[in-house]
């Protein structure tokens, strides 16, 4: 279904449930063609009784389906994740020292550093 991931890289870690967007998925594939390299999800769908989910005011965009995190290895590959994505349209990036989130969010684009 997809060229790079299986629908089980995106399992919740706490409770395995699963309800990834395809429609998410698929464009995370063409990132991943985009950047040339291998990466691989940290985070993907987390259901709503997540400890990370249910400590927020409301679930977050991994509770939707439409977010990932992606392990970086260092700042180029960052950089090359974020200008692809940015250069895709994907409404939500975060940055961090070890990966990358990205989410496909309709509102207002944001960009952020944890």
């Amino acid at each position: 279904m997809y060229k790079y991931f299986k629908i089980e890289d995106f399992d919740c870690q706490e409770t395995g449930n699963n309800e990834m967007k395809p429609s998410f998925v698929r464009r995370l594939d063409a990132l991943r063609e985009a950047c040339g390299f291998p990466f691989y999800i940290s985070s993907g769908y987390r259901d709503p009784s997540h400890s990370i989910e249910k400590a927020k005011a409301k679930p977050g965009k991994h509770s939707e389906g439409i977010a990932a995190d992606i392990v970086v290895n260092g700042g180029v590959q960052r950089r090359q994740i974020v200008e692809q994505a940015l250069a895709m349209g994907f409404g939500g990036i975060g940055v961090a020292k070890t990966f990358v989130h990205v989410d496909t969010r309709d509102s207002t684009q944001v960009l952020w550093c944890y």
